[in-house]
């Protein structure tokens, strides 16, 4: 019986999506690293950490080259699971500045904490939810508290939520999770224009514990379809 299950968990794929791309590398932190550094390096940890579990993985869009959102949940499509990694910035009107290394910086130290996405387009809604939920449950149990402040009414926030408590919003229009033909959610893992936070998201020792908590999340939720 556990041959059985182990051998069923190998064919389980996780697809796990770098966000952004070379020339869109998304935020820039409040130190001046672009968002896409900070999205490698996670995706990479949490590959290493899926696999650690026994599931299969595949990294997309880690070469910085694909632009085209859309390919990215088509490359996805014999995924079981499809994870996409980025971490977060503010509205523009809370940004403030500051001086790093001789040069002047935006940042913002308002908010701080992860936040999970998922789509009511997506094919797999129910599903999505049940992933993000887990997610966000680990990333709690692990020590990481949610941002919350995406469903702020105020203009380019108003998400609502889907779970509060473990941090997850409804997002309709991304185009990575509306398209996805599998279960999928989209990770901000921490606020890298936050100037302490972004310290802590590049580091590797709590990279390795961000990517543990979503493996562990992960696996919990493929366990349960």
């Amino acid at each position: 019986m556990f041959c059985a299950a182990a051998s069923a968990q190998a064919r389980t794929t996780v697809a796990i999506d770098v966000g952004h791309f070379i020339e869109e590398p998304g935020a820039t932190s409040a130190r001046g690293r672009p968002e896409l550094d900070f999205n490698r390096e996670l995706a990479a940890d949490i590959e290493s950490a899926v696999r650690g579990r026994g599931l299969g993985t595949m990294l997309i869009g880690a070469d910085g080259f694909m632009s085209q959102l859309a390919r990215r949940a088509a490359a996805a499509a014999d995924a079981d699971f499809f994870l996409s990694v980025h971490h977060d910035s503010v509205q523009p009107h809370f940004l403030e500045t500051w001086e790093h290394d001789r040069v002047e910086r935006a940042f913002s130290d308002r908010y701080s904490g992860f936040s999970l996405f998922v789509s009511r387009k997506n094919a797999a809604v129910k599903r999505s939810l049940t992933c993000a939920s887990a997610i966000g449950e680990s990333l709690r149990h692990a020590g990481f508290s949610p941002s919350l402040y995406h469903a702020d009414p105020i203009p380019g926030e108003n998400k609502p939520f889907a779970d509060r408590r473990n941090g997850v919003h409804y997002y309709d229009n991304l185009i990575v999770l509306k398209t996805a033909r599998t279960p999928a959610v989209l990770l901000e893992a921490g606020v890298i224009v936050n100037r302490d936070e972004e310290l802590k998201v590049q580091s590797e020792e709590t990279r390795k514990r961000i990517a543990a908590a979503v493996a562990q999340g992960v696996e919990r939720c493929l366990t349960r379809f």
